[in-house]
């Protein structure tokens, strides 16, 4: 039986936090294809099928989003505002994955319509887990409107 891969948007900057979610997500069982940018603008090319992404369709979409909000360029928030303005990616989950653990990103992450906010541990098991269940949750037993 052929599945088809899941996809995943990852905006990560830091390559030590890309690698570890890598690493965790090659142990699922689900088939995931996990697309890595590494900036907020690239990010809203990504979205609006832009630049390096021009020939991407914007009607298609990640399933999920994994979101660190201090990447350079363009923040997450703003990315966030973005994403959530779009008719297509509206309702898609985003899930802020931030080493921030400051009230005021995480009032305003919410506002603007994120599903989820974690702070990533600094342990490496706690990190590995806490991505693998981010899938499992979001990709497995969350429930999401039919496209």
């Amino acid at each position: 039986m052929v599945h088809q891969a899941i996809d995943i948007l990852l905006i990560e900057d830091d390559p030590h936090d890309v690698e570890l979610t890598l690493h965790a997500f090659q142990k699922q069982t689900i088939v995931l294809r996990v697309h890595v940018i590494k900036n907020g603008a690239e990010a809203l090319e990504f979205f609006h099928g832009t630049g390096a992404y021009a020939n991407r369709d914007p009607q298609l979409g990640p399933k999920l989003i994994l979101l660190d909000l201090k990447v350079p360029m363009v923040d997450g928030l703003y990315v966030t505002r973005q994403i959530r303005a779009s008719r297509t990616h509206r309702t898609t989950p985003v899930v802020v994955l931030s080493s921030s653990s400051d009230e005021p990103d995480l009032i305003k992450s919410y506002q603007l319509g994120i599903n989820s906010y974690i702070v990533k541990p600094v342990d490496f098991e706690a990190f590995i887990d806490t991505a693998q269940m981010i899938v499992q949750y979001w990709l497995s037993l969350n429930r999401a409107p039919a496209a």
